[in-house]
């Protein structure tokens, strides 16, 4: 059903019963020609850019659980492309280029808010790092500034520039930036990929990863056997225990990453906040909470309720500098399972074993590739060979060496 006012109304008029189911509750085939494991938001990408763009329509997304209550309905939801390495800033802003006509494109609200992302820096260690940033960036033609402490106390007059604990020495400001909301992401990619011929198989496990002669053939699931030759391991944290199936060990650790939400206020926060020597960053939902992010926890785990203390540490800086919500309340915390990998670069391409592809390693940057990801490794699968912008990011740089250090611009922020 294509979204009008007049069906609004129509539907209105009934109560609101109407509506149709968003995209069909598949069962898998015996064979696809693809298979995408995992239903987030850059599985459901992928899936719907290989039938969209590339006329593969023999196409399955197989999810464990039901659509979008993995890390793509998890994650704090901002958008931003100001990193640091020429191969990193490629991907994200030919992602974020994407979020900026991705409602158009998909006919469904994805709620797309380029409000601004503000790095604050603390330190001068911090701020020369943020102002390489701004340099690195402008000269490969991506939007970034740098801000005095006064411009940036203009552009976000919540925030207190002369804290004792946390001064602001300055800031970088991507005006381009801003957040999406996830749930409609997952939502708008898995109804505009099923009205294309794609399955989208909820409840459906993988349990095991076929191999002939170093060659993919299959995949076992918890509703039987599932024949193909190609296939993409999409699972965020559970990526390594996929590939252990087919003897493939990642280079990943896998954290918890803690986030929040307020009760609701009036309009009072006109950007996202980030401070990555904090761990804590903050942006105002459009239904008017506030969404803290916090750091990852400081032990690997698969649990999704995170440690006290990491959110006692962004909660105190969070209100040293922004003092107005010091007395706001909370309503629910929760965390999502981040991949983590040695540069903090994600790993894309296809694995030692012909035909299986991985899209893994993001650790806490994934929401905000979702559109770039799927576009790009969809034309990889469509071509069985990686997509120019994610050929630095195979699994073969950490035996070579020719890593993509993104430690300092990935950090903690989502």
């Amino acid at each position: 059903m294509r979204f009008s006012l007049l069906e609004f109304v129509r539907q209105g008029l009934s109560g609101h019963v109407g509506w149709p189911e968003q995209w069909r509750k598949a069962e898998p085939a015996r064979s696809y020609d693809t298979v995408v494991v995992g239903g987030g938001g850059h599985g459901l990408a992928t899936a719907y850019y290989l039938a969209r763009r590339h006329g593969i329509r023999r196409v399955a997304v197989l999810e464990k659980g039901p659509i979008g209550l993995g890390n793509t309905g998890r994650n704090t939801t901002i958008c931003r492309s100001n990193y640091l390495r020429p191969e990193s800033i490629a991907l994200y802003d030919h992602a974020l280029r994407l979020w900026e006509t991705l409602s158009a494109d998909l006919g469904y609200n994805v709620m797309f808010s380029p409000r601004g992302v503000l790095m604050l820096a603390h330190t001068r260690h911090e701020a020369e790092v943020l102002e390489r940033h701004v340099h690195a960036d402008r000269l490969a033609g991506v939007d970034n500034e740098w801000l005095s402490p006064r411009e940036a106390k203009a552009f976000c007059p919540p925030l207190e520039i002369g804290s004792l604990r946390f001064p602001v020495l300055g800031a970088a400001l991507q005006r381009r930036g801003g957040t999406a909301r996830h749930d409609a992401v997952a939502w708008a990619y898995a109804r505009a990929a099923s009205a294309l011929g794609v399955d989208i198989c909820e409840g459906c496990e993988v349990t095991g990863i076929r191999v002939a002669a170093g060659r993919l053939v299959g995949l076992e699931t918890s509703k039987g056997p599932i024949a193909t030759e190609t296939a993409a391991l999409v699972a965020a944290g559970h990526s390594s225990v996929l590939a252990a199936m087919a003897g493939i060990a990642l280079p990943i650790v896998s954290y918890p990453l803690q986030a929040l939400v307020s009760e609701p206020l009036k309009p009072c926060f006109p950007c996202v906040a980030m401070s990555g020597t904090i761990h804590a960053y903050v942006s105002q939902s459009d239904k008017g909470e506030l969404v803290i992010g916090a750091g990852t926890d400081r032990y690997p785990s698969y649990g999704q309720k995170g440690s006290p203390p990491v959110i006692q540490d962004a909660l105190e800086a969070i209100s040293e500098l922004f003092p107005i919500f010091r007395r706001v309340r909370l309503l629910r915390q929760w965390a999502g399972i981040v991949d983590v990998t040695p540069d903090r670069s994600p790993i894309l391409g296809e694995s030692p074993i012909r035909g299986l592809w991985l899209n893994c390693g993001w650790g806490t940057g994934g929401f905000k590739a979702t559109p770039g990801s799927g576009h790009l490794m969809a034309w990889s699968l469509a071509h069985g060979k990686p997509h120019p912008i994610l050929a630095p990011f195979g699994l073969e740089r950490f035996a070579t060496g020719r890593l993509v250090d993104e430690a300092a611009a990935a950090a903690v922020e989502h």
